[in-house]
């Protein structure tokens, strides 16, 4: 069997283009004993691929030039000669950016009995939902009865953050890029108000929908948008700090927050975290994140792609607002 797989062979500078990755074709390996042979279904994009991009250390190893790119996959076993898989098995892996590949058991989790579309374990079922859901329950400390804001609320973090908020018995206020991202928010997800941050003054937006202020503001924008919610913060607030967007492209340095000063008199606490650290949460995560899907009680929109080739396309568009929830690029 042979895959199509992608290669970063340049290191982007400010907004990644086309050019900045290759497709190659590989011939896979012969199976051997304890190994299976996996054919990719459902694959992601994620921000956080921006900063492995880059050659510096992180928390998670950088991209290697000239090498297949990872990310999450679900993949379906078709062939085994693994006792534990057997073919037709859907199985989660980070071997994304590639149509198919041999591998042992590490690595792999088995989903069992799908509850959603494969796809949906990149998603609300997956690594962004667990991030929205530690990120806002653990790390934000959740009330019943608070006030939360979220930015890039219509992407696949930030729309289950307003939901999962909605669950729970608090206000949701999130800021989008687009006026059909706002309306759906609102119209669709269930959030209490929702503005498009390109009208202006976001101070101003944010209390149009917290008139008391926030208590727990899930940052996934950085820059402005923290800025602006800092000046929005009830005492006692809790900043979950998720991403920072609206830096990753940067070809120079960008200005912090100028006014940090706040955080010391309304006594804020700002944490920035990262999912794989709350591994221990996944069960409860899995169980009432399920459920809430399942019952309709939260909702997820998908964009999606089709084919490998489209896998640089998609990418590009995480950071060109042309997602509305998770980027899913689906092979057939």
């Amino acid at each position: 069997m042979k895959s199509r797989e992608i290669q970063l062979v340049r290191r982007p500078t400010g907004l990644p283009q086309p050019d900045d990755f290759k497709i190659v074709e590989v011939e896979l390996p012969d199976l051997g004993d304890g190994e299976v042979l996996v054919q990719n279904v459902s694959l992601t994009v994620d921000p956080y691929m921006r900063g492995r991009m880059i050659d510096r250390r992180s928390y998670v190893p950088g991209f290697q030039l000239n090498e297949t790119l990872t990310g999450g996959a679900i993949g379906k076993v078709v062939e085994s000669r693994h006792s534990s898989y057997r073919e037709g098995d859907f199985v989660e892996s980070h071997l994304g950016w590639r149509e198919g590949y041999v591998s042992s058991e590490r690595g792999l989790r088995k989903l069992g009995e799908l509850q959603a579309p494969a796809s949906a374990y990149l998603g609300v079922l997956g690594m962004p939902g667990m991030t929205a859901y530690v990120g806002l329950l653990d790390v934000g400390e959740l009330k019943e009865g608070e006030t939360v804001f979220v930015s890039g609320a219509a992407g696949a973090v930030g729309s289950a953050v307003g939901q999962i908020a909605k669950i729970k018995n608090c206000t949701a206020v999130g800021s989008a890029g687009s006026v059909e991202k706002v309306k759906h928010l609102v119209e669709d997800l269930g959030f209490d108000h929702a503005f498009d941050y390109h009208d202006g003054h976001l101070e101003r937006q944010i209390l149009a929908g917290a008139p008391q202020g926030i208590d727990v503001y899930f940052d996934n924008v950085g820059g402005d948008h923290l800025q602006a919610a800092l000046n929005c913060m009830r005492p006692n607030g809790r900043l979950p700090l998720c991403g920072a967007i609206s830096q990753y492209n940067a070809t120079e340095a960008v200005p912090g927050p100028n006014n940090l000063a706040i955080a010391i008199g309304s006594q804020l606490t700002l944490k920035g975290f990262i999912v794989s650290n709350y591994n221990q949460r996944r069960e409860d995560f899995m169980k009432d994140m399920t459920e809430w899907v399942v019952s309709g009680r939260l909702k997820y929109r998908e964009t999606v792609f089709e084919g490998i080739e489209s896998m640089p396309e998609a990418f590009i568009g995480l950071f060109t607002g042309a997602n509305t929830g998770k980027m899913i690029v689906n092979l057939t």
